[in-house]
């Protein structure tokens, strides 16, 4: 039997031009503004932070931040 992701969070490695999938999910949670952000909708991460964000601006955001 097929298991259903929808709706569970999944855990990734990010890596330099992808990411890898610890534990299966439908989405990440952008480390700027919280929300959820579609796998197959997942653009913008930090490899060295392994952070998620869900636009460009999130992401300049959180480089900005430090």
């Amino acid at each position: 039997m097929l298991m259903s992701q929808s709706g569970r969070e999944a855990r990734l490695r990010y890596l330099a031009n992808s990411f890898r999938v610890l534990v299966p999910g439908d989405h990440v949670t952008c480390a700027v503004s919280g929300e959820a952000i579609p796998l197959d909708r997942l653009r913008y991460w930090s490899v060295e932070r392994q952070e998620a964000y869900a636009s460009a601006e999130m992401s300049t955001k959180a480089e900005l931040k430090g």
